[in-house]
């Protein structure tokens, strides 16, 4: 997975700039605010079809703009192909694959698969569970096309379970629609809960082993999946599942009623990670944590390339400054296959790299 060539318009503070890139490691440097990680956004929009700092595409888009373009030439499974999303103010966006119109944003998925390491990812241990869902739904999305597919459907299921728990008092005709709304959303739970054990379950055993190692064999990391009530998902099909599912939103339902809360579905799903037995959230050190953090990124690369045959893209946005030399090191020895982009202010931490190439940013504008 290559990404060989970016152009970039009206998107952040980038303006009809054509960036070409190295096969191996790019670094890209610069003071703050230049438009590092803008750069490592586009990548990553096209990859996901979403930013990973924003929720609106509007604040994408150059402030006296009213679109926003970025293109990019890629290498995916030996082919060239070329990916493209149009933003507009006012209006949908729109996307491209080789010249045609994609319908749905799902069709997106797969194209160009990428993984971030940011600074807020070394928080990964101690956030609460809808940082890791996420984690997993990043993956996932890009590895399934059908994951994103339900998960999609189940986002908009939950925003209208919700919305009917919370109205029904004053429009008591909406509870008709609330069986039908159970049975689909425990019907895309399933769907999500399956895809999620499985990734959880390869997440640990690769993890635990970058972990031993990466601790000088002191820690093991443990990684367990865990779904609502007592359910083990280990092994069972989505068909298998969607019973279970819809004996706990019977179990519940007095209770959701009453809350005007959905408490029963895949949204309620987390990741239990120990270090040497004990749950890391509560009794893990910051050290131990960036090095679980650290870990589980790497575990996540690695599932990519086991599921395509390729390396991901690899996209570390100023995280190496956040951490200590020795996991630098750690990271940067790792990184020896696949295309790397590092964004950092002081490209000094990267010179043990002995191929790729070094852009400067300033202003939006390469020097």
């Amino acid at each position: 997975m290559i990404v060989k060539e970016v152009f970039l318009d009206g998107f952040r503070n980038y303006n009809g700039v054509s960036i070409k890139f190295s096969d191996d490691v790019n670094v890209i440097t610069g003071r703050n605010a230049q438009g590092k990680t803008n750069l490592i956004e586009s990548i990553y929009y096209l990859a996901t079809g979403r930013s990973f700092r924003s929720g609106s595409d509007k604040e994408l888009i150059t402030l006296d703009k009213d679109g926003a373009n970025i293109r990019a030439s890629i290498v995916s499974n030996e082919r060239e192909q070329m990916l493209e999303a149009r933003l507009y103010r006012g209006r949908r966006r729109e996307l491209y694959a080789n010249g045609a119109k994609l319908k749905k944003a799902t069709e997106l998925a797969g194209r160009l698969t990428a993984v971030l390491f940011c600074p807020d990812d070394l928080t990964l241990i101690k956030d609460g569970a809808a940082v890791r869902r996420k984690m997993m739904d990043n993956c996932l999305s890009q590895l399934r096309p059908g994951y994103l597919a339900a998960l999609t459907e189940f986002n908009k299921l939950y925003e209208n379970k919700t919305r009917i728990l919370k109205d029904y008092h004053d429009k008591p005709a909406l509870l008709d629609l609330l069986d039908d709304f159970n049975l689909r959303l425990a019907e895309q739970s399933a769907r999500l809960i399956y895809y999620r054990a499985a990734f959880a379950e390869a997440l640990s055993k690769k993890a635990a082993a970058i972990h031993e190692e990466f601790s000088d064999n002191t820690e093991i990391l443990d990684i367990k999946y865990k779904t609502v009530g007592r359910m083990d998902p280990s092994g069972k099909k989505p068909s298998e599942l969607l019973p279970l599912l819809l004996e706990h939103q019977q179990e519940h339902r007095t209770a959701e009623l009453r809350s005007g809360l959905c408490l029963s579905g895949a949204h309620k799903d987390d990741l239990e990670i120990d270090i040497n037995g004990m749950a890391a959230r509560k009794y893990a050190s910051q050290g131990q944590t960036r090095t679980a953090s650290v870990s589980i990124k790497m575990a996540e690369r690695d599932i990519h390339y086991n599921s395509k045959n390729e390396y991901p893209v690899l996209l570390l946005d100023d995280v190496l400054s956040e951490l200590d030399s020795k996991r630098q090191s750690f990271i940067l020895s790792k990184i020896r296959n696949g295309q790397v982009f590092i964004t950092c202010c002081d490209d000094t931490v990267v010179t043990s790299l002995t191929s790729g190439k070094t852009l400067r940013v300033e202003n939006g504008e390469l020097i």
